[in-house]
C-alpha cells in the first residue's frame, strides 16, 4: 500500500477513520458500499438491523472521511468515500475483510433483483405511452435539435443506443451509422424500437436485450454511444458509464441526455426514477473515473415552471 496519501490525510484523520471502521457492522456497511451506492433502508434489509442503528453506524463513518452521505429528495444514500487520502486505507480495509458474513452479499443480490423486476414491471406497464411521459416536462423536439447540434458533422460509423426505450435515438441518428444497435431490458419497449426504426427505414438495426451494466459486447464495439435518459433509473449510473466507455474506440463520444438535478420527488413516486436527475459533479467524477475527456455539457431549461432542465454531456476517450 502506498503510504504518501495516509500521511497527507493526516495523523488525527487517519486515527479517526481507524476507530470508526473498527466495528463488525461498520466493516459489513463498508463491503457494500463498494460495490454500489445504497439507501438507509436498502441497508437496513439488507443488514436486517434497525435504522436507527444503521444510521448511527453511518453517521460515525460519514463524519470520519470512510463513506459519504448524499441526500437526493426525501432519500439518503452513502457510498464509499472519494477522497484520495481514504483510499489507500479503504482498499487495505476490503482486502482484509476476506468471505466473512457472505448472506449480506446475498441479500444485496435480493435487493438487486426485487429493484430489476421492479422497474421492469414499470416499464413494460408504460411502454405505450413512453415517449408521451419522457417528453412531459421538455419538448422532445428541442432535446432532438440540440442533440444534433451538439454532436455536429463528425462522422460515426457504429452507433450503440444504450437503454434504448422506444428507439427514438436509433431513428434520429441510424441513418448516419453503418451500424446501429440497441439495447434495453424490456422486450416491450424492444418491440416498440423495432417497429420505430422499420419506420424509419432502419431494417437493419440490430436490437437486444442486455443490461446496461453487462452488455456482453466487445470492447471498443462503437464509435458512438448514446445513453439518453437512463441514468437517473440505475442504482450505479459510475458502472453504466465505465461499461460504455470500454465499448467506445479510441476517439469515440459517449453522449448521454438526462435530467438536471431536481426536488420533484413525483418523479421517483410515480415514475420509478432512483435518481432525481444528475449533478454535474458526479458526471465530471464518473467521466474521469473511465477515462474520458469531456467536451460539452448543455442545459436546456423547461418550457413551464416547475419543470425539468435538460442536460447534455458529450465525452470522448482519448485516441
Amino acid at each position: 500500500m502506498n503510504g504518501t496519501p495516509l500521511i497527507a490525510a493526516g495523523f488525527d484523520a487517519v486515527l479517526d477513520a481507524l476507530k470508526a471502521a473498527g466495528e463488525e457492522t461498520r466493516l459489513r456497511l463498508l463491503r457494500l458500499l463498494a460495490r454500489e451506492e445504497l439507501s438507509v433502508m436498502e441497508l437496513v434489509s439488507i443488514l436486517d438491523q434497525s435504522q436507527p442503528r444503521v444510521s448511527r453506524h453511518l453517521k460515525l463513518m460519514n463524519e470520519a472521511r470512510l463513506i459519504e452521505r448524499f441526500p437526493d429528495g426525501a432519500w439518503v444514500f452513502y457510498r464509499l468515500s472519494g477522497d484520495p487520502a481514504m483510499r489507500p486505507l479503504l482498499e487495505a480495509i476490503l482486502a482484509g475483510i476476506g468471505n466473512s458474513h457472505t448472506d449480506d452479499l446475498r441479500q444485496l443480490e435480493a435487493v438487486r433483483l426485487a429493484r430489476r423486476a421492479s422497474a421492469e414491471g414499470y416499464f413494460e406497464t408504460i411502454a405505450p405511452k413512453w415517449d408521451e411521459i419522457r417528453s412531459h416536462y421538455v419538448s422532445e423536439s428541442d432535446v432532438e435539435a440540440a442533440i444534433l447540434r451538439v454532436l455536429g458533422d463528425a462522422p460515426y460509423r457504429r452507433l450503440l443506443d444504450l437503454g434504448t426505450g422506444s428507439g427514438r435515438m436509433l431513428a434520429l441518428l441510424g441513418g448516419r451509422a453503418e451500424t446501429a444497435t440497441g439495447l434495453d431490458l424490456s422486450q416491450h419497449m424492444l418491440n416498440i424500437a423495432r417497429s420505430r426504426t422499420f419506420e424509419a427505414g432502419l431494417q437493419g438495426t440490430d436490437l437486444r436485450h442486455g443490461d446496461i451494466y453487462d452488455t456482453r459486447l466487445p470492447s471498443q464495439s462503437a464509435d458512438l454511444i448514446i445513453v439518453h435518459q437512463v441514468l437517473h433509473f440505475l442504482a450505479d449510473p459510475n458502472r453504466a458509464v465505465q461499461e460504455a466507455a470500454r465499448l467506445l474506440v479510441p476517439g469515440g463520444r459517449l453522449l448521454i441526455v438526462d435530467f438536471a438535478h431536481h426536488a420533484l420527488e413525483i418523479m421517483r413516486e410515480q415514475y420509478q426514477h432512483r435518481r432525481l436527475g444528475m449533478l454535474d459533479e458526479d458526471m465530471a467524477a464518473w467521466l474521469s473515473a473511465a477515462g474520458l475527456m469531456p467536451q460539452t455539457s448543455l442545459a436546456l431549461p423547461p418550457q413551464s415552471e416547475g419543470g425539468l432542465t435538460v442536460k447534455i454531456w458529450l465525452a470522448v476517450r482519448p485516441a
